[in-house]
């Protein structure tokens, strides 16, 4: 038995039961016995490349992508996932969001972005983000994580491709309550809009890990008050050309220091291993609100 029989088998067994196929639909499928597959899953029998094509073929994949996840999850490279102990349950959420939507959503974009590293690399030897500007890599993740929200939440999309992201329907409210996405590497950062509109705000901050995978470290929710109101949480900064592109861009609505504090007052999630708000500034109209990252000090946020 070798160690490539045995990796290659565990790989078809999990993606045999990702896909829920019995051995005997799986070997049916590649021309194979039943008797012959369980061998190969435990790595007992030797199997030829036409096999292995075979096997590859009625798992619709690729055999580049079967070797490849076979030697990726043997080397233990899997996608990074939140860790449950850093969510902030005392954090108000927009209404029929839950932190095990929240958690859902973010492992699943997580998974995503590694899955197309993965295959990224096998093909050109390059990660994604090495190719994209930084602002266009944030929205690419932005639209995964709106998806993976429409997904794994009561949160769905706005087919309207309008203001904002996402709607939850509930009872006889035609309207539903939204919630608009942004996602960042600027950790503690406030929000960028081409609106400047009131209602929920999502801002989800990210870093990049070694292997160019990126993991969700801080999670900010908070309602705000749209440009137009008579105490807005936005401030137009107008439409700037790049300086070294020559480019122009898009009217722009950036949060206030009040509309900022919003935010980070919402911390829903916050990787206090990675996050350091001792430094941020603050804002408020009132008092400190008792769920806020302000009130407690860092070393208990664990």
């Amino acid at each position: 038995m070798s160690e490539a029989q045995k990796i290659l088998g565990a790989c078809v067994r999990a993606l045999r039961e990702q896909r829920s196929l019995s051995q005997e639909n799986l070997a049916t499928k590649a021309g194979i016995s039943y008797q012959y597959l369980s061998g190969v899953e435990t790595g007992k029998e030797n199997f030829s490349i036409q096999v292995l094509e075979s096997l590859a073929k009625s798992l619709d994949l690729p055999v580049r992508a079967l070797v490849a996840a076979a030697y990726d999850s043997a080397a233990g490279a899997k996608p990074p996932r939140l860790e449950s102990k850093y969510f902030r349950p005392q954090v108000p959420l927009p209404e029929e969001l839950a932190i095990s939507h929240i958690e859902a959503a973010a492992n699943l974009t997580q998974s995503i972005i590694h899955r197309i590293n993965r295959n990224m690399t096998l093909e050109i030897g390059q990660t994604l983000q090495s190719l994209i500007q930084g602002n266009n890599f944030s929205g690419l993740v932005s639209n995964i994580f709106s998806n993976a929200m429409d997904e794994c939440s009561p949160y769905k999309h706005n087919h309207d491709q309008k203001y904002p992201d996402l709607i939850c329907k509930k009872g006889n409210d035609s309207a539903g309550i939204g919630l608009e996405v942004k996602t960042t590497i600027n950790i503690g950062k406030g929000g960028e809009s081409h609106n400047g509109h009131s209602g929920w705000h999502v801002i989800a901050c990210y870093n990049f890990v070694e292997n160019g995978d990126i993991l969700f470290v801080h999670f900010m929710f908070a309602k705000l008050n749209g440009h137009q109101h008579s105490n807005p949480d936005w401030g137009y900064v107008g439409s700037k050309v790049n300086s070294d592109t020559g480019s122009r861009r898009t009217e722009t609505y950036v949060t206030t220091l009040t509309g900022t504090t919003k935010l980070r007052d919402g911390s829903a999630y916050m990787d206090s291993s990675k996050v350091n708000f001792s430094r941020w500034r603050q804002a408020r109209d009132g008092a400190i609100p008792p769920w806020s990252i302000f009130t407690t000090k860092k070393s208990n946020l664990t």
